[in-house]
């Protein structure tokens, strides 16, 4: 019998093993994944305690401004319908600016702190229809005298 070692792969140097990409100080940059950022904060959404007084809101101001024009309440009718109106509007005010505080936009215009500018013929579409509903309403407020 030989006295030699009969494992042959021990003395395979490294190389051979698929050690190839280490260097002293570790692995090769390139052979590094890439890294993933994740976001520890949660999403920012509306929750359902700030949703439900602008919901509220908006409910009985529709009913306020929507009774008094569709059954003609006598004199106070107008009076009644122009508060419901405001309270209408106050409800939509204070929800986009709900949702603006958590992020969310309109179609069309630029997000909160992103450095973009709002196309003006977006803002101009919206400007129109508001002050068309608004017209609208009053229009009929005022036809109740």
């Amino acid at each position: 019998m030989e006295a030699g070692p009969h494992d042959t792969e021990q003395d395979v140097p490294d190389a051979l093993h698929g050690a190839a990409g280490l260097s002293p100080d570790g692995p090769d940059e390139l052979e590094v994944a890439p890294e993933v950022e994740v976001e520890l904060r949660p999403a920012r959404r509306l929750r359902i305690w700030q949703l439900a007084p602008i919901v509220m809101l908006a409910a009985v101001g529709s009913l306020m401004f929507a009774f008094p024009l569709a059954f003609e309440f006598g004199d106070g009718g107008a009076v009644v319908a122009m508060l419901g109106l405001l309270i209408s509007c106050c409800a939509a005010g204070w929800g986009m600016m709900a949702a603006r505080r958590v992020g969310y936009t309109w179609p069309g215009l630029a997000q909160r702190g992103s450095g973009e500018r709002s196309d003006w013929r977006v803002v101009a579409l919206y400007v129109v229809v508001c002050g068309t509903l608004v017209a609208l309403a009053v229009w009929r407020v005022a036809r109740l005298r």
